[in-house]
């Protein structure tokens, strides 16, 4: 009989109940809910494994340990149970990130075996609207073609560098990141206003689930900015998501980026949770 002080690795005959676990909380679970809804809980498959905290019948708390650890809907002693197995697994990801309380007490649990992280972002305001945006979009914001990747690939990688601090390139020489790129592009939820063969704005929708969305990688061409491409660029690709993946849009934004978080709320956004990502 499963110990409630202990986690166990889930498979897909936890999927219903996994899946209604993350609909209690849709904005917030997003990219694990989106995870699941693609592929099961089939390790090989999903990327990593699911660990839940409670018995068949009575899960209380997830976390997904893949590329990223993310917990989700986890409490003191959920975290302490996913805590312990990550540090007998030894680190794995490359993030840690989610709901601010259970990241918080995650990582102090973790620090102490796993080492310093190389960044934290203590605070991310999670945002979302469900309403039409109150301004303008773009017009020439639209989806990114498969026969575009080679112009929009150096945007990309100039986000992540500016976002994340290193270089998707390292590591496996940026393969991984190519294919991701390529990949949103082939489904459609790439979108960017290019001109001339010049990409000017980006974002793409990076998970979709019947009940909401995540909007990721948003940039503006440095030499560019302050000339209102990304309040009229995200306009359109808000707009664009409403009508063809789920009816709440949401992102998570640095705190300190206040001319973002300002972009946002002119679009219609508002906070509604924050975040927080252990980044190595």
């Amino acid at each position: 009989m499963l110990r409630t002080s202990a986690s166990r690795v889930l498979d897909d005959n936890d999927r219903d109940e996994v899946l209604a676990l993350l609909d209690s909380d849709p904005v917030a679970n997003v990219f694990v809910s989106s995870r699941v809804r693609a592929v099961g809980l089939n390790p090989a498959r999903l990327g990593g494994q699911m660990w839940g905290f409670g018995p068949r019948g009575g899960l209380v708390s997830l976390c997904y340990a893949g590329a990223n650890m993310v917990p989700v809907n986890a409490g003191p002693e959920a975290v302490h149970a996913f805590a312990d197995r990550a540090r007998k697994q030894g680190r794995r990801c490359s993030s840690i990130v989610g709901p601010v309380d259970a990241v918080s007490l995650l990582w102090e649990r973790l620090e102490p075996h796993w080492g310093r992280a190389r960044a934290i972002r203590w605070a991310q305001p999670v945002m979302a609207t469900s309403s039409k945006p109150p301004v303008s979009a773009d017009p020439l914001v639209r989806r990114v073609r498969p026969d575009e990747f080679d112009v929009l690939l150096p945007a990309c990688v100039a986000m992540f560098t500016e976002e994340v601090g290193v270089s998707p390139n390292l590591g496996d020489g940026g393969a991984l990141y190519r294919t991701r790129v390529a990949e949103l592009i082939r489904i459609g939820r790439s979108y960017a206003r290019i001109d001339d063969g010049r990409v000017v704005f980006k974002a793409e929708v990076g998970a979709v689930t019947p009940q909401a969305c995540q909007i990721q990688g948003v940039w503006v061409a440095p030499e560019l900015r302050g000339r209102g491409y990304a309040v009229a660029g995200m306009a359109a690709v808000v707009e664009a998501a409403m009508s063809c993946f789920a009816p709440v849009v949401s992102l998570y934004v640095n705190d300190y980026n206040h001319p973002a978080r300002a972009v946002y709320r002119k679009v219609g956004f508002r906070e509604i949770d924050t975040f927080m990502s252990v980044l190595f």
